[in-house]
Protein backbone atom coordinates (compact mmCIF):
# COMPACT_ATOMS: atom_id res chain seq x y z
CA UNK A 1 0.00 0.00 0.00
CA UNK A 2 2.48 2.58 -1.22
CA UNK A 3 0.29 5.70 -1.08
CA UNK A 4 0.38 9.13 0.52
CA UNK A 5 -2.11 10.18 3.16
CA UNK A 6 -3.86 13.50 2.61
CA UNK A 7 -5.51 14.58 5.85
CA UNK A 8 -7.78 17.17 4.22
CA UNK A 9 -9.06 14.72 1.60
CA UNK A 10 -9.89 12.15 4.25
CA UNK A 11 -11.68 14.62 6.50
CA UNK A 12 -13.79 15.80 3.61
CA UNK A 13 -14.61 12.17 2.71
CA UNK A 14 -15.73 11.56 6.30
CA UNK A 15 -17.92 14.67 6.15
CA UNK A 16 -19.56 13.38 2.95
CA UNK A 17 -20.17 10.05 4.69
CA UNK A 18 -22.00 11.74 7.57
CA UNK A 19 -23.96 13.89 5.12
CA UNK A 20 -25.11 10.67 3.49
CA UNK A 21 -26.48 9.50 6.84
CA UNK A 22 -28.50 12.73 6.96
CA UNK A 23 -29.86 11.91 3.51
CA UNK A 24 -30.86 8.42 4.68
CA UNK A 25 -32.76 9.98 7.58
CA UNK A 26 -34.53 12.36 5.19
CA UNK A 27 -35.47 9.50 2.86
CA UNK A 28 -36.79 7.39 5.74
CA UNK A 29 -38.91 10.32 6.92
CA UNK A 30 -40.53 10.56 3.48
CA UNK A 31 -41.71 6.95 3.55
CA UNK A 32 -42.61 6.87 7.25
CA UNK A 33 -44.76 9.98 6.91
CA UNK A 34 -46.38 8.66 3.70
CA UNK A 35 -45.12 11.71 1.84
CA UNK A 36 -43.67 9.93 -1.21
CA UNK A 37 -46.02 11.58 -3.74
CA UNK A 38 -46.47 14.91 -1.97
CA UNK A 39 -44.55 16.44 -4.89
CA UNK A 40 -45.93 15.14 -8.21
CA UNK A 41 -43.17 16.39 -10.53
CA UNK A 42 -39.41 15.94 -10.86
CA UNK A 43 -36.69 17.30 -10.84
CA UNK A 44 -38.42 20.50 -9.73
CA UNK A 45 -41.08 20.59 -7.03
CA UNK A 46 -44.33 22.02 -8.32
CA UNK A 47 -42.30 23.60 -11.10
CA UNK A 48 -39.95 25.46 -8.78
CA UNK A 49 -36.94 24.96 -6.53
CA UNK A 50 -38.72 26.70 -3.63
CA UNK A 51 -42.19 25.15 -3.22
CA UNK A 52 -44.42 25.98 -0.25
CA UNK A 53 -43.05 23.93 2.65
CA UNK A 54 -46.31 22.55 4.01
CA UNK A 55 -47.54 19.04 4.76
CA UNK A 56 -45.68 16.20 3.08
CA UNK A 57 -43.85 18.65 0.81
CA UNK A 58 -41.56 19.43 3.75
CA UNK A 59 -40.26 15.86 3.79
CA UNK A 60 -40.16 15.22 0.06
CA UNK A 61 -38.54 18.50 -0.97
CA UNK A 62 -36.07 18.45 1.93
CA UNK A 63 -35.03 14.98 0.81
CA UNK A 64 -34.40 16.30 -2.71
CA UNK A 65 -32.38 19.28 -1.46
CA UNK A 66 -30.17 17.14 0.80
CA UNK A 67 -29.67 14.68 -2.08
CA UNK A 68 -28.70 17.51 -4.39
CA UNK A 69 -26.14 18.79 -1.90
CA UNK A 70 -24.73 15.27 -1.60
CA UNK A 71 -24.28 15.15 -5.37
CA UNK A 72 -22.34 18.43 -5.27
CA UNK A 73 -20.22 17.26 -2.33
CA UNK A 74 -19.39 13.99 -4.05
CA UNK A 75 -18.40 15.78 -7.25
CA UNK A 76 -16.07 18.03 -5.23
CA UNK A 77 -14.65 14.97 -3.46
CA UNK A 78 -14.01 13.23 -6.78
CA UNK A 79 -12.28 16.31 -8.17
CA UNK A 80 -10.05 16.61 -5.11
CA UNK A 81 -9.16 12.92 -5.30
CA UNK A 82 -8.30 13.25 -8.98
CA UNK A 83 -6.08 16.25 -8.25
CA UNK A 84 -4.28 14.84 -5.18
CA UNK A 85 -4.36 11.06 -5.34
CA UNK A 86 -1.84 9.00 -7.29
CA UNK A 87 -3.85 5.79 -6.92
CA UNK A 88 -5.54 5.41 -10.29
CA UNK A 89 -8.02 2.82 -9.03
CA UNK A 90 -9.18 5.24 -6.31
CA UNK A 91 -9.68 8.03 -8.81
CA UNK A 92 -11.77 5.73 -10.98
CA UNK A 93 -13.72 4.56 -7.92
CA UNK A 94 -14.52 8.17 -6.99
CA UNK A 95 -15.70 8.81 -10.54
CA UNK A 96 -17.90 5.71 -10.40
CA UNK A 97 -19.39 6.96 -7.12
CA UNK A 98 -20.40 10.20 -8.79
CA UNK A 99 -22.02 8.22 -11.59
CA UNK A 100 -23.84 6.13 -8.99
CA UNK A 101 -25.31 9.21 -7.31
CA UNK A 102 -26.51 10.50 -10.68
CA UNK A 103 -28.12 7.12 -11.40
CA UNK A 104 -29.74 7.15 -7.96
CA UNK A 105 -31.17 10.62 -8.60
CA UNK A 106 -32.65 9.47 -11.92
CA UNK A 107 -34.08 6.39 -10.23
CA UNK A 108 -35.64 8.61 -7.58
CA UNK A 109 -37.23 10.68 -10.33
CA UNK A 110 -38.64 7.54 -11.92
CA UNK A 111 -40.19 6.62 -8.58
CA UNK A 112 -42.20 9.85 -8.75
CA UNK A 113 -42.96 9.70 -12.47
CA UNK A 114 -44.07 6.05 -12.35
CA UNK A 115 -46.16 6.72 -9.20
CA UNK A 116 -44.30 4.24 -6.98
CA UNK A 117 -44.97 1.31 -9.32
CA UNK A 118 -42.80 -1.56 -10.63
CA UNK A 119 -40.84 -2.06 -7.38
CA UNK A 120 -39.06 1.22 -8.12
CA UNK A 121 -39.21 2.47 -4.49
CA UNK A 122 -37.58 -0.79 -3.35
CA UNK A 123 -34.86 -0.51 -5.98
CA UNK A 124 -34.31 3.13 -5.03
CA UNK A 125 -33.92 2.19 -1.37
CA UNK A 126 -31.55 -0.69 -2.09
CA UNK A 127 -29.37 1.28 -4.47
CA UNK A 128 -29.11 3.94 -1.77
CA UNK A 129 -27.53 1.28 0.45
CA UNK A 130 -25.01 0.45 -2.27
CA UNK A 131 -24.09 4.10 -2.63
CA UNK A 132 -23.80 4.42 1.15
CA UNK A 133 -21.32 1.56 1.11
CA UNK A 134 -19.36 3.16 -1.73
CA UNK A 135 -19.13 6.49 0.09
CA UNK A 136 -17.94 4.65 3.20
CA UNK A 137 -15.24 3.00 1.07
CA UNK A 138 -14.01 6.41 -0.09
CA UNK A 139 -13.64 7.49 3.54
CA UNK A 140 -11.73 4.32 4.40
CA UNK A 141 -9.50 4.35 1.30
CA UNK A 142 -8.40 7.93 2.02
CA UNK A 143 -7.70 7.24 5.72
CA UNK A 144 -4.27 7.08 7.30
CA UNK A 145 -5.07 3.59 8.57
CA UNK A 146 -5.50 2.33 5.02
CA UNK A 147 -2.24 3.85 3.74
CA UNK A 148 -0.20 2.94 6.82
CA UNK A 149 1.96 -0.15 7.13
CA UNK A 150 0.33 -3.13 8.87
CA UNK A 151 1.51 -6.54 9.93
CA UNK A 152 -0.10 -9.05 7.59
CA UNK A 153 -2.15 -11.85 9.14
CA UNK A 154 -2.25 -15.44 7.95
CA UNK A 155 -5.64 -16.96 7.18
CA UNK A 156 -5.81 -20.62 8.15
CA UNK A 157 -8.84 -22.86 8.20
CA UNK A 158 -11.75 -23.76 5.97
CA UNK A 159 -13.55 -21.01 4.06
CA UNK A 160 -11.36 -17.96 3.52
CA UNK A 161 -12.14 -14.98 5.71
CA UNK A 162 -12.58 -12.85 2.58
CA UNK A 163 -15.32 -15.12 1.22
CA UNK A 164 -17.03 -15.30 4.60
CA UNK A 165 -16.94 -11.54 5.13
CA UNK A 166 -18.41 -10.98 1.65
CA UNK A 167 -21.10 -13.58 2.33
CA UNK A 168 -21.97 -11.76 5.53
CA UNK A 169 -22.33 -8.46 3.64
CA UNK A 170 -24.42 -10.07 0.88
CA UNK A 171 -26.81 -11.64 3.39
CA UNK A 172 -27.22 -8.28 5.09
CA UNK A 173 -27.95 -6.61 1.76
CA UNK A 174 -30.60 -9.22 0.95
CA UNK A 175 -32.15 -8.43 4.33
CA UNK A 176 -32.20 -4.75 3.36
CA UNK A 177 -34.04 -5.72 0.16
CA UNK A 178 -36.60 -7.77 2.10
CA UNK A 179 -37.12 -4.94 4.57
CA UNK A 180 -37.60 -2.42 1.78
CA UNK A 181 -40.11 -4.75 0.14
CA UNK A 182 -42.20 -4.84 3.31
CA UNK A 183 -41.75 -1.15 4.08
CA UNK A 184 -43.02 -0.16 0.63
CA UNK A 185 -45.86 -2.73 0.78
CA UNK A 186 -44.55 -4.99 -1.97
CA UNK A 187 -43.93 -8.01 0.26
CA UNK A 188 -45.21 -9.51 3.54
CA UNK A 189 -43.30 -9.24 6.79
CA UNK A 190 -42.40 -12.93 7.24
CA UNK A 191 -39.49 -13.05 4.71
CA UNK A 192 -37.91 -10.12 6.56
CA UNK A 193 -38.33 -11.88 9.91
CA UNK A 194 -36.80 -15.08 8.54
CA UNK A 195 -34.02 -13.00 7.04
CA UNK A 196 -33.23 -11.53 10.46
CA UNK A 197 -32.47 -15.01 11.81
CA UNK A 198 -30.31 -15.78 8.76
CA UNK A 199 -28.40 -12.51 9.24
CA UNK A 200 -27.91 -13.34 12.92
CA UNK A 201 -26.60 -16.82 12.10
CA UNK A 202 -24.16 -15.70 9.40
CA UNK A 203 -22.96 -12.80 11.55
CA UNK A 204 -22.24 -15.16 14.48
CA UNK A 205 -20.40 -17.50 12.11
CA UNK A 206 -18.31 -14.62 10.75
CA UNK A 207 -17.54 -13.21 14.19
CA UNK A 208 -16.61 -16.65 15.51
CA UNK A 209 -14.14 -17.23 12.67
CA UNK A 210 -12.64 -13.77 13.23
CA UNK A 211 -12.16 -14.56 16.91
CA UNK A 212 -10.63 -18.00 16.33
CA UNK A 213 -8.23 -17.00 13.58
CA UNK A 214 -7.37 -13.37 14.36
CA UNK A 215 -7.92 -12.87 18.08
CA UNK A 216 -4.63 -10.97 18.34
CA UNK A 217 -5.69 -8.37 15.74
CA UNK A 218 -7.03 -5.21 17.34
CA UNK A 219 -8.82 -4.13 14.15
CA UNK A 220 -10.55 -7.45 13.48
CA UNK A 221 -11.49 -7.76 17.16
CA UNK A 222 -13.16 -4.38 16.80
CA UNK A 223 -14.83 -5.58 13.60
CA UNK A 224 -16.43 -8.66 15.16
CA UNK A 225 -17.50 -6.68 18.24
CA UNK A 226 -19.06 -4.10 15.96
CA UNK A 227 -20.99 -6.79 14.07
CA UNK A 228 -22.33 -8.29 17.30
CA UNK A 229 -23.47 -4.97 18.74
CA UNK A 230 -24.94 -3.59 15.50
CA UNK A 231 -26.93 -6.69 14.55
CA UNK A 232 -28.19 -7.22 18.10
CA UNK A 233 -29.34 -3.62 18.40
CA UNK A 234 -30.98 -3.73 14.97
CA UNK A 235 -33.02 -6.81 15.85
CA UNK A 236 -34.33 -5.03 18.96
CA UNK A 237 -35.11 -1.92 16.91
CA UNK A 238 -36.91 -4.06 14.34
CA UNK A 239 -39.14 -5.56 17.00
CA UNK A 240 -39.93 -2.12 18.40
CA UNK A 241 -40.66 -0.67 14.95
CA UNK A 242 -43.02 -3.52 14.05
CA UNK A 243 -44.77 -3.24 17.41
CA UNK A 244 -45.33 0.49 16.79
CA UNK A 245 -46.92 -0.32 13.42
CA UNK A 246 -49.28 -2.84 14.99
CA UNK A 247 -50.49 -0.57 17.78
CA UNK A 248 -51.00 2.43 15.47
CA UNK A 249 -52.38 0.67 12.40
CA UNK A 250 -55.87 2.15 12.93
CA UNK A 251 -54.59 5.71 13.36
CA UNK A 252 -55.76 8.19 10.68
CA UNK A 253 -52.17 9.31 10.05
CA UNK A 254 -48.63 8.16 10.90
CA UNK A 255 -48.09 8.54 14.64
CA UNK A 256 -44.87 10.12 15.99
CA UNK A 257 -43.75 7.01 17.89
CA UNK A 258 -44.13 4.83 14.80
CA UNK A 259 -42.34 7.37 12.61
CA UNK A 260 -39.39 7.73 14.99
CA UNK A 261 -38.94 4.00 15.58
CA UNK A 262 -39.28 3.17 11.89
CA UNK A 263 -36.82 5.86 10.81
CA UNK A 264 -34.28 4.78 13.43
CA UNK A 265 -34.66 1.13 12.42
CA UNK A 266 -34.29 1.96 8.71
CA UNK A 267 -31.24 4.18 9.09
CA UNK A 268 -29.59 1.85 11.60
CA UNK A 269 -30.10 -0.95 9.08
CA UNK A 270 -27.97 1.03 6.64
CA UNK A 271 -25.32 1.38 9.32
CA UNK A 272 -25.41 -2.38 9.96
CA UNK A 273 -24.81 -2.99 6.25
CA UNK A 274 -22.02 -0.40 6.33
CA UNK A 275 -20.41 -2.23 9.27
CA UNK A 276 -20.34 -5.42 7.20
CA UNK A 277 -18.65 -3.53 4.36
CA UNK A 278 -16.11 -2.15 6.85
CA UNK A 279 -15.28 -5.68 8.01
CA UNK A 280 -14.77 -6.74 4.39
CA UNK A 281 -12.33 -3.85 3.89
CA UNK A 282 -10.49 -4.74 7.10
CA UNK A 283 -10.08 -8.34 5.99
CA UNK A 284 -8.74 -7.39 2.56
CA UNK A 285 -6.38 -4.82 4.06
CA UNK A 286 -4.93 -7.02 6.81
CA UNK A 287 -5.18 -10.57 5.45
CA UNK A 288 -3.51 -11.45 2.11
CA UNK A 289 -5.63 -13.60 -0.13
CA UNK A 290 -4.56 -17.20 -0.15
CA UNK A 291 -1.89 -17.89 -2.72
CA UNK A 292 -0.54 -14.33 -2.62
CA UNK A 293 2.52 -12.90 -0.87
CA UNK A 294 2.03 -9.68 1.05
CA UNK A 295 4.61 -6.94 0.65
CA UNK A 296 4.50 -4.54 3.61
CA UNK A 297 4.27 -0.87 2.56
CA UNK A 298 6.64 1.86 3.56
CA UNK A 299 5.25 4.29 6.15
CA UNK A 300 4.10 7.59 4.66
CA UNK A 301 3.93 11.06 6.13
CA UNK A 302 0.62 12.85 6.33
CA UNK A 303 0.04 15.72 3.95
CA UNK A 304 -2.41 18.51 4.65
Amino acid sequence: MNALYYRGVHRFAVFVFFWTILLLVAGALVTSNEAALSVPDWPTSYGTLTPPMVGGIVYEHSHRVIAGVLGILLIVEAIVIWLREERRWLRLFALAAVGGVVAQAILGGEVVIKLLHYWLPVLHACFAEIMFGAILCLAVFTSKWWTDSHEMLEDRGGISIHSLAILNAVVMFIQVFLGAGFRHQYAPIWPHIVGAFVVLGVMIWTATVLRRRFDSSRELTFGRTLLHSMVGTQILLGGAAYWSRLVTQDAPQPMPAMVVLTVVHTVFGALVFASSILVVLMCYRLVPRRGTVAVPPRPQAAIE
